[in-house]
């Protein structure tokens, strides 16, 4: 430490000789025939430089009045005697000191504060110690120039780069010059959904309807009003019945005007529906698939159209097997999903008339949630058991209460449903098929029309594309692979495709908000 000190006082006692001579010639009396005012009013301008942590002795020929320091962040000054000022370098860069007298002259000098040698190269030693501990095997080189520190070489990713980035910043300023190893593509899933639903129905119905023509051809009838009975077509010369049902049994025995119609049936249905849709989306991105299309349906316009009716437009509705998911890979190696399946159908059975047009109503089956798998487990994420029962009688008061003869006054109608539902996910981690290798294709039929051509169709091949691309780069500065790993504009399609687009699988991709 001795020498060090020493070197340091050396450094004072020169600079302030030097600084005392050009003071003063700067303080010299004014010649002869000069006004004294003119001369305490000029103002001087030097040039000093000194190192961080050094400090200077200023002295001047006339007692100081003020001192005023452009920056004090570089440079700091404070008078130690009625003409010294003690001038001491805090940190690189550069400043203005402006020094007033009592004769109400200035003095400015541009001051230039140098980083200190010795603090540099132990600032830089450390830092250099730090980056080979916490990045082995990585080549980060670190320089200073102007008090500004600059990172050259290569890291593995970009979480090197910032790590680098932080613990050079502890020693100032940081410009980041370092390339980043090309990364690997990013994985990509594929999500497998799975519908499974079937429907059971039964009914049972047995009910009789009892007429009789009577009197003059006209009819009367008997009934439950439960099932119709014949329906009556009156005329001029009489009245004929029809069945309105041809499932129905229908008896008329002209010798008493007596006929009667016996419903008697029983229904089963059932309904299977199995839906397997796939789609792929790459990490943190959202994908949708749609196989099905887009029904219209009328939608009134508000507001007033003085006293007219208000104007129809079409809109149009999705429905079919819709999946829309968020795939994200987490640190665990899990696949977090958001997941949205959907199965719908046109219900005509519900159906309504606005307008004269008939507006199907949907039969949906759809299930929203998140959940966390490994790459290729299954998940049962929705299921429903429902089963129903009804049953309705009726019967014609005190008719219906005869003994045997009272089952011909009532009917009996009994209905049982049952719906099993069930929809499982499974996301897989994939990577795409190789060039060359064969792609799995449909097994189709034989064709049953001849071909058009002698010349067998075929998809392009690199002969007629063109050649390959050439292989890309090992590594890129950091700001490009920043900016090449910012969201693309998010794909639309004509039509106003939101999360799916119309009829025929459509599929569209796009990545998360941020």
């Amino acid at each position: 430490m001795k020498p060090k000190t020493g070197i340091a006082i050396a450094s004072v006692s020169t600079l302030t000789l030097v600084f005392c001579a050009g003071l003063a010639v700067l303080a010299q009396a004014p010649p002869p025939g000069t006004q004294p005012a003119a001369t305490t009013n000029q103002d001087s301008t030097n040039d000093l430089s000194l190192s961080v942590g050094k400090s200077v002795v200023l002295d001047l020929a006339r007692p100081v009045t003020r001192i005023v320091v452009g920056l004090g962040d570089f440079a700091q000054a404070q008078a130690v005697s009625p003409t010294q000022i003690l001038l001491s370098g805090k940190a690189a860069g550069e400043t203005s000191l402006i020094i007033w007298d009592q004769s109400g002259g200035r003095q400015f000098f541009n001051v230039t504060v140098r980083p200190s040698t010795f603090a540099s190269t132990d600032v830089l030693d450390g830092l250099r110690r730090e980056l080979r501990a916490e990045l082995p095997g990585q080549n980060v080189r670190v320089s200073q120039d102007s008090g500004v520190i600059f990172l050259r070489g290569t890291v593995t990713n970009l979480n090197s780069s910032d790590r680098a980035v932080m613990i050079a910043s502890t020693a100032g300023k940081v410009i980041n010059l370092l390339n980043v190893n090309v990364p690997a593509p990013e994985p990509q899933i594929l999500l497998k959904v799975r519908f499974a639903s079937i429907d059971r129905t039964k009914e049972k119905q047995l009910g009789i309807n009892i007429f009789s023509t009577g009197l003059g051809n006209t009819i009367g009838a008997v009934s439950t009003g439960q099932f119709p009975g014949p329906s009556p077509t009156p005329s001029g010369s009489g009245a004929t019945l029809s069945a309105v049902n041809p499932l129905n049994l229908f008896a008329f025995y002209p010798g008493i005007n007596l006929g009667a119609t016996i419903q008697a049936l029983e229904t089963k249905g059932l309904a299977e529906v199995l839906a397997e849709p796939n789609v792929l989306a790459k990490n943190g991105h959202q994908a949708s698939f749609l196989a099905g299309g887009e029904y219209p349906y009328p939608v009134a316009q508000s507001g007033s159209t003085g006293g007219a009716s208000a104007p129809i437009t079409i809109q149009y509705k999705q429905y079919g097997v819709l999946i829309a998911f968020l795939p994200t890979i987490t640190n665990r190696g899990t696949i977090r999903l958001q997941v949205a399946p959907e199965v719908s159908a046109l219900d005509y059975g519900n159906a309504v008339n606005i307008g004269g047009a008939t507006v199907p109503a949907l039969t949906i089956r759809r299930v929203k949630t998140e959940v966390e798998l490994a790459d290729g487990q299954s998940f049962v994420i929705g299921g429903l058991l429902d089963n129903r029962e009804n049953a309705n009688f009726q019967k014609i008061p005190f008719l219906g209460d005869i003994p045997i003869l009272g089952k011909f006054f009532q009917s009996m109608d009994r209905k049982k449903s049952n719906t099993e539902l069930i929809v499982i996910v499974t996301p897989e981690i994939v990577n795409p098929i190789d060039a060359g290798t064969p792609v799995p294709e449909l097994k189709f039929p034989e064709g049953f029309l001849p071909p058009n051509s002698a010349i067998p169709m075929h998809t392009p091949d690199t002969k007629i594309a063109g050649a390959t691309a050439p292989p890309p780069p090992a590594t890129i500065p950091v700001e490009k692979l920043i900016e090449s790993m910012k969201p693309e504009t998010p794909l639309t399609i004509d039509g106003g495709m939101s999360v799916g687009g119309g009829g025929g699988g459509a599929v569209s991709s796009q990545p998360a908000p941020q």
